[in-house]
């Protein structure tokens, strides 16, 4: 799966109504409904929407709406990540003779971390948890997904590195909700270290090389990688720094891979709606 602009809204009309009408989920995906604050917060469990509260008074109500409003949208496109990498590796679990003995416990662990993010965002969420969508990750039969082990690990590589930069993207939407925003955060950095697990075991490095997505991978894919070869930072250009004798190796490809960028919600979402049927 910017699965997190920590910056970027995701407040659309109808999206959450076309979320739920299966025959329009597809189609409505890339868009996200505005949550009222009241309902969100009825919708959320007890403790989380006594956390809203806390955040409310008569000085910054306008503020606490916004924000309410804000992280609601962005655990909600966190949940359908999450829905789908969850199914993802419990299906590549389930087909027998595609994952090798020497990285089953791996792909087993790495399932089991998906499984609990599902359960975390359901409850923050409560009522208002979109649907499971339906997914093919064949996309139609374009991909040999669970037949060819390559093709899975080139796949789980695009859904783990588009699952960090969306969290990232993110993150500025649960900048009023401190507790939300630690829970978040902590998805995140599993999240980053299942990247960088999975590009290893495909014999890459463990970060990202300007905009390329690696030898294997779909060309699908090329939007979770796009926007990567920034190197202008906080207003610094960091190809100023070159190598010296204290850091001979610094070189152009340490400019891109120091650091990694936010996705927006917009491409978080394109992403993850190749996969999704209904």
């Amino acid at each position: 799966m910017n699965i997190l602009k920590l910056i970027e809204s995701f407040t659309n009309e109808g999206f959450i109504k076309n979320l739920n009408e299966k025959s329009n989920r597809r189609d409505s995906f890339n868009q996200f409904g505005k949550v009222g604050a009241n309902a969100a917060m009825a919708a959320l469990p007890l403790g989380m929407a006594a956390l809203f509260s806390q955040k409310a008074n008569a000085a910054n109500s306008a503020y606490a709406t916004t924000s309410a409003d804000s992280a609601t949208s962005a655990l909600q496109l966190a949940l359908i990540l999450e829905y789908l990498e969850d199914e993802f590796y419990a299906t590549a679990l389930d087909t027998a003779g595609l994952i090798p003995a020497a990285d089953q416990a791996i792909i087993a662990q790495i399932s089991q971390h998906e499984a609990a993010h599902v359960n975390f965002l359901m409850s923050a969420l409560g009522a208002n948890a979109p649907a499971k969508p339906t997914f093919d990750f064949t996309v139609g039969g374009a991909f040999d997904t669970f037949s060819n082990y390559e093709t899975f690990l080139a796949l789980s590589q695009a859904f783990e590195d588009t699952g960090v930069r969306a969290y990232k993207g993110q993150a500025g939407n649960l900048m009023g909700n401190g507790d939300l925003l630690t829970a978040a955060l902590q998805i995140h950095s599993v999240e980053a270290r299942h990247a960088s697990q999975i590009r290893r075991l495909r014999g890459l490095k463990g970060w990202i090389t300007g905009n390329t997505r690696g030898a294997g991978m779909p060309e699908q894919t090329q939007g979770v990688y796009d926007g990567e070869e920034n190197t202008t930072h906080g207003g610094v250009n960091i190809t100023m720094y070159t190598a010296t004798a204290g850091n001979p190796a610094f070189g152009s490809g340490s400019y891109t891979e120091s650091f990694d960028e936010p996705m927006t919600g917009e491409t978080a979402t394109s992403i993850a709606s190749l996969f999704i049927v209904s």
